[in-house]
């Protein structure tokens, strides 16, 4: 029997926080430590009384999940590297300066790191490299994706993970083919760079899409997400997996080991 890894988990009170509070409790591997917010909250959950994020709070973890805000994730990786914490991110809308600064904080600690923490959008991932890197120059591309009308970042770091795919398919660098990116259109066009809608209605938890066109025909790869507890497992399943890593930066790619 393998020692409970005692587990830290951040903005506790967000949709992610409840869900992996609830997945956690479920899972014989892990024992829940510490939980924190951005805000005082004068209520225990799970006996646990939810704090700030301090050095404090996190001195008990073996891992800290964290599916917030950027500002919040950098304040946590700063406390994380300073007490040599594993963490495992879930938050997505990065600029390009704060993943510079997460990757200089993976040469302290382990981090893994995935806009999405779902099997399929992985391997949905993996096959969208696959289907760019074999199709040449003369289909175009686009990526559509659905979410919840409370998701605030647009594309979703998953759209954005799936443009990334397409871009190492062709060997580019996805900030250089990333092309309009647009809010609740009906339909949008194919470009040589690749084009993104996200839409944001209901209580829609993920649809992905990536297509391809010719003009003379079109490849489409999908995925629909129905159920939140398939994020909240999945960064369980990181979390485990990255307890005996050395310092670096991975991804859920690492953890499932796609070729």
């Amino acid at each position: 029997m393998m020692k409970k890894i005692n587990l830290a988990i951040t903005g506790c009170m967000g949709r992610m926080g409840q869900q992996l509070v609830k997945t956690s409790k479920a899972n014989k591997n892990f024992k829940l430590v510490s939980l924190t917010e951005n805000r005082i909250i004068n209520k225990s959950i799970m006996g646990i009384r939810p704090s700030l994020n301090t050095e404090n709070a996190f001195k008990k973890a073996n891992v800290i999940i964290d599916f917030t805000i950027p500002k919040c994730t950098l304040e946590v990786l700063k406390i994380a590297s300073k007490l040599k914490k594993k963490v495992v991110i879930g938050t997505t809308g990065f600029t390009k300066k704060e993943e510079n600064i997460i990757k200089r904080y993976s040469r302290k600690i382990p981090i893994l790191k995935a806009g999405n923490m779902s099997l399929g959008v992985n391997l949905l991932m993996y096959l969208t490299e696959i289907a760019s890197k074999s199709l040449d120059s003369n289909f175009l591309t686009k990526v559509f994706e659905v979410h919840h009308k409370n998701k605030k970042d647009y594309p979703s770091g998953t759209a954005l993970m799936l443009g990334k795919g397409i871009a190492v398919g062709k060997n580019k660098d996805l900030y250089r083919v990333m092309g309009k990116r647009y809010l609740n259109k009906k339909s949008f066009p194919y470009s040589k760079k690749i084009n993104f809608n996200s839409q944001r209605k209901g209580s829609v938890i993920g649809k992905h899409e990536v297509s391809f066109s010719s003009g003379k025909e079109i490849v489409s790869l999908n995925h629909e997400a129905f159920d939140r507890a398939l994020f909240s497992e999945g960064a369980l399943t990181a979390a485990r997996w990255i307890i005996g890593k050395k310092p670096g930066l991975y991804s859920m790619r690492n953890v499932l080991n796609f070729k």
